[in-house]
Parts: C-alpha cells; sequence; structure tokens
C-alpha cells in the first residue's frame, strides 16, 4: 500500500468522536493564537500587499472571511490573504518535531472551505487533527535533513498535510484524497532562503491555498500519482532523502494522535522559534543582576546541534531580518527588558544602540545530538566578570505551555496592536466552545477593525 493511501484510508476512517474536550480545546486555543495573531499583521505591507492581490482576483464566488478586513471572498484568494496575515509576524503557533507552523497551514484553508460550505466547529477540529496527524508524521520520518537543506518545512511537509485535512473536511474519498496528495506534491515549495521578507509569509499563505486547490480541484475529478509520496520519483525521494515513510505512517489512526503526544506550542515572543530560549534566558538573566546594556562586553550564545539553523541574519536592518537574528534578539532583550510586537519596527532594529550591541554578540551550536534542546548564555561584563546561564525549559512549549489567561492576554495585545475598538472576547469564546459553533457564526464575531 502506498503511502498516499494509506494516509488517504486514515483519512476517511478518522472519526471526530475520537477527540476528546481536551483536544477540542487545544484547537479553539490554536485558532485564537493564529486569528489574532493575523489581526495583529493585517497592516504589515505584506499583508497589504496580498490583500490587493486577493481582491483583484475576486469575483462573485465568495464566501470567505478576510481576518480584519472586513469583506468576504473566494476560498483560495482567503487562504492565502489569511495565510499571509497569520505568519507575517512570526508570531504563530509552532510544532517541535515538524520544525515548523502547523496552524498556519491548517486553520486558513479549513476555516475558508468550512465558512464557505457552512460546517461546523467539530467537523473544523476533526480536520485539523487529521492534517495535524499527517505533517507531523511525515516529520518524523525526514524533517531534520529536509530542513537542514534548507526547505520550509512549515510549506512543504505542511501543505501535504493541509491538504489531506480539507479532504477530510469535505468528506473526500479515499481515491480523491489520494489525488489531492499528488496534488499537493506538485504545488510543494519554499525555502528558508526568503527567512527575513515577505516571501517567508507568502510562502505561508500559498501552501493554504494550494491546500484548498488540490482538494477542491481532487473533488472535482482532477488525479494524481498514487505514489506522489514514495514513489521513485516521490516526494521523500526528491524532497529527501528516500525515507521509509511506511515505518513513519506505522499505527496511523490507531496510535496516540500528534495533537495529544506533540501538541501545539503557543508562540511568547514574535519572532523565530529558535530564539525563544535565549530569550526566555536573557530576560531572566537581565532581571536577575540588574544587567545594563552599557556594561556588557560580550555575549555569546551556545545551542544543541541545528537549534540555530533559521536565524541566518547575523547583522538585520529591517524587522522582518531582526524576526531571524539571534543577535538581535539579545539586544533587544538587553536594552529594553521585553520583546514585543514593537521590538520588530526598522526603526527599532536600526537603532544605533542595538547595532553597536549585535557587534558583541556570537552565536555556536555544539556537534552533539540534535535533541534535547538547550540554550547556554555567557555575558562578559566590562568588569570581567562572566555570567551564565544554561536553559532547557521554554514558555509556551508543551512542557511549559501558556495558560488560557496568558493566551487571552496575547490575544488582547494582538487586537490592541490592530487597532481594535473591543477586546474581542465574543470569538474568543467562540473559538474555545469550539465543537459547538458553526464556523460561519464564528468568523461573525470577529471584531472589527479601522
Amino acid at each position: 500500500m502506498s503511502a498516499s493511501r494509506r494516509i488517504a484510508r486514515f483519512s476517511c476512517a478518522f472519526d471526530a468522536r475520537r477527540l476528546d474536550g481536551a483536544s477540542l480545546r487545544q484547537v479553539g486555543r490554536a485558532l485564537v493564537d493564529t486569528v489574532g495573531v493575523a489581526l495583529a499583521g493585517r497592516a504589515e505591507p505584506a499583508s497589504r500587499i496580498f490583500l490587493q492581490y486577493a481582491e483583484a482576483r475576486a469575483s462573485a464566488d465568495t464566501g470567505a472571511t478576510a481576518w480584519g478586513a472586513g469583506r468576504s471572498m473566494p476560498v483560495e484568494e482567503a487562504a492565502l490573504y489569511n495565510g499571509v496575515a497569520g505568519h507575517v509576524l512570526d508570531f504563530d503557533d509552532v510544532n517541535s518535531p515538524l520544525r515548523g507552523h502547523p496552524s498556519i497551514a491548517l486553520l486558513p484553508p479549513l476555516v475558508a472551505l468550512a465558512e464557505s460550505r457552512g460546517l461546523d466547529g467539530r467537523r473544523l477540529a476533526s480536520a485539523y487533527a487529521v492534517g495535524f496527524e499527517v505533517m507531523v508524521r511525515l516529520a518524523r520520518a525526514m524533517v531534520h535533513d529536509h530542513y537542514a537543506r534548507g526547505w520550509h518545512a512549515t510549506t512543504t511537509l505542511g501543505g501535504i498535510g493541509a491538504a489531506v485535512a480539507c479532504c477530510h473536511l469535505l468528506r473526500l474519498s479515499e481515491a480523491q484524497t489520494v489525488n489531492a496528495i499528488g496534488l499537493a506534491v506538485a504545488q510543494a515549495s519554499g525555502t528558508r532562503g526568503n527567512f527575513g521578507t515577505m516571501a517567508k509569509s507568502f510562502q505561508a499563505g500559498h501552501c493554504g491555498a494550494s491546500a484548498a486547490r488540490a482538494a477542491l480541484l481532487a473533488e472535482l475529478g482532477v488525479d494524481g500519482a498514487l505514489d506522489a509520496l514514495d514513489g521513485a520519483e516521490g516526494f521523500a525521494t526528491l524532497y529527501g532523502n528516500g525515507e521509509d515513510l511506511a515505518q513513519a505512517l506505522q499505527g496511523l489512526g490507531e496510535a496516540e494522535l500528534e495533537l495529544t503526544r506533540s501538541g501545539i506550542e503557543i508562540k511568547k515572543y514574535p519572532m523565530c522559534y529558535a530564539a525563544h530560549r535565549s530569550l526566555d534566558g536573557m530576560l531572566a538573566m537581565r532581571a536577575e543582576h540588574a544587567l545594563d546594556a552599557d556594561a556588557v562586553a560580550a555575549v555569546h550564545v551556545r545551542s544543541n546541534r541545528r537549534a540555530m539553523v533559521p536565524l541566518i541574519h547575523d547583522r538585520p536592518r529591517t524587522g522582518l531580518e531582526g524576526k531571524f537574528s539571534m543577535q538581535y534578539a539579545m539586544a533587544a532583550a538587553l536594552l529594553d527588558g521585553h520583546v514585543r510586537l514593537s521590538s520588530f519596527s526598522d526603526e527599532a532594529v536600526q537603532r544605533p544602540a542595538a547595532q553597536a550591541l549585535m557587534e558583541k554578540i556570537t552565536c555556536a551550536e555544539d556537534d552533539g545530538p540534535e535533541m534535547p534542546r538547550w540554550n547556554t548564555l555567557a555575558v562578559t561584563l566590562k568588569s570581567g566578570t562572566v555570567l551564565h546561564k544554561e536553559i532547557r525549559q521554554l514558555s509556551g512549549s508543551a512542557a511549559c505551555p501558556l495558560d488560557d489567561y496568558e493566551l487571552r492576554e496575547k490575544w488582547r495585545d494582538c487586537l490592541h496592536y490592530a487597532g481594535a475598538a473591543d477586546d474581542g472576547d465574543a470569538f474568543f469564546a467562540a473559538a474555545m466552545a469550539l465543537a459547538d459553533t458553526p464556523v460561519r457564526q464564528m468568523m461573525g464575531r470577529l471584531p472589527a477593525l479601522p
């Protein structure tokens, strides 16, 4: 049995009743976080451009909400725009085995399709769980080398999982789901080389639009290769090292769901997750020792192997580049005592104090194993004193998640950043009671934005 057929069989057989209250709540939390971050990112230049692009392609066939834009548009255009807006701030949730962002791949196409077809939140949650399972299973088989070689796993592996999720949402047959996987592989793309540019968020938007497109085309009868994932010219061969996907998919549909096993990690800071451990450590050191940036002579950050691969900008000049810079993360934490949405304006990154401090910050990765993950900080003061800190725990991770109060505070901060007139509690409550709410009704409760 090919990997595509095995996945399709799982999707068709998956019963939403497997999701307990905790799982439904996880998806509701993910929806709050993803939409909130998208609302906060709606005024970014990349979001504005892609809203214009989507509007230009809009037709009378509308039915999906452009989050925060106060208008409806076709499914693929809504998935594209919402994916860009939801990823441009790099504040959306992550999954560690995926080495990427699951909800930004899944929710924009799923919400758009569910809204346009009049589906409810329980079906949305079931589709999310199916897509999450597929993308993380594939990641466990091949993500380490795949990501290290430069692929953007959120949009390559995530796009395949999202296409399967859309098929489950629409109740497509096994044969149609196999075809949709082939169509998703045909569109799989995304490079880490675009990190720090608008193209990164485009890759996320394109991923969601491609997933919806794959499912809709398969629904209409467009076919794809049966072995698009594990054939001689399949995804695992072309995008990986010919990994054995059969082993990764063993027990699919029977074992504990990845939604429970590895979970959804909601970000505390609006930048690349690879810097978050060090941010936790630096902010703690600053408070513990009353550190003054002017007293710092040097900072050295060390991590496990490949932990800092996405941090490709040593000397950022823009806010987007700053989101992928350990040097800027450490400089902002030392200078300001916080790292917030406002930390990533071009002006904040370009200020002379930050640029000068970044010259004093160096990074290195260990030669040992990739897991478990850790960071160490060595801060040398001008007095000659050297302060050390090791960080293994990570705020927002599955082991140390943000609680509902912290999630609500993040949601409200995103709305405030977006200029919302109210606190958005109506949408928050609807999302947290996901199973009981039609998606169209839920999206109608989004707060108005200027």
